[in-house]
């Protein structure tokens, strides 16, 4: 494999979004509104072809990724390959916690007592080590953690033999993770303040050696 594009799309609403809480390796499912996202972004995804698919072992993740490969008209792959790797981050003790009140157990020792402005002085990757500081059982993955496992998911893709220069891949994920990418590959080019929407698409430039993104929550 030399490069393939890989469309990354963010899950479908979920009851958790709009109960305002934290959902990482929990299950909570699409809303009427969440189904309507996958659609969405099915829609528009419906007359390119995919060579492969992938999607974390989650409902929101799964669920998204069958409507959008079930309205495709280009001849793509049936299913997709379900895969931890994927998931979003975990979150430990804080799983299923107000985003708010979990964000601020884990800045406001620092300085720092919201999800944003720990973004805004330090980054979305120390957010992560701050979690699981916070966490009484430390079971929340850190930063170097939460790579090592993504870093997988990328290297699970590489490691496809059916994949050739130029081939397209699907790939349903996640907020937080999706933040998590633009932060490690984009640089400063987003402003990561502002959430992906769900059912938004994002384009990454995925090569042997690295991963560039082309644009991010269309």
């Amino acid at each position: 494999m030399t490069k393939v594009n890989v469309y990354v799309v963010r899950h479908g609403q979920t009851y958790f979004n709009i109960y305002n809480k934290l959902q990482g390796w929990s299950n909570s499912p699409l809303t009427d509104k969440g189904i309507a996202d996958a659609s969405s972004a099915g829609n528009k995804l419906a007359q390119l072809r995919f060579t492969a698919a992938y999607c974390s072992d989650t409902t929101r993740a799964e669920q998204t990724a069958q409507t959008i490969l079930d309205l495709n008209k280009s001849n793509s792959v049936n299913q997709p390959i379900t895969t931890p790797f994927f998931r979003e981050e975990f979150y430990g003790y804080y799983e299923g916690t107000n985003m708010d009140e979990a964000w601020y157990v884990a800045g406001a020792p620092h300085g720092v007592p919201t999800f944003k402005q720990i973004v805004a002085k330090y980054s979305i990757g120390t957010a992560k080590n701050f979690l699981k500081e916070a966490d009484p059982f430390h079971d929340a993955e850190n930063n170097d953690e939460y790579w090592e496992r993504l870093d997988k998911g990328f290297q699970l893709i590489r490691a496809n033999k059916t994949l050739q220069d130029g081939d397209n891949v699907l790939l349903i994920s996640h907020g937080n993770t999706l933040l998590s990418m633009m932060e490690q590959f984009a640089g400063d080019q987003y402003d990561l303040s502002v959430r992906p929407g769900n059912g938004s698409i994002t384009k990454l430039i995925l090569t042997d050696e690295d991963v560039l993104v082309e644009y991010y929550n269309h």
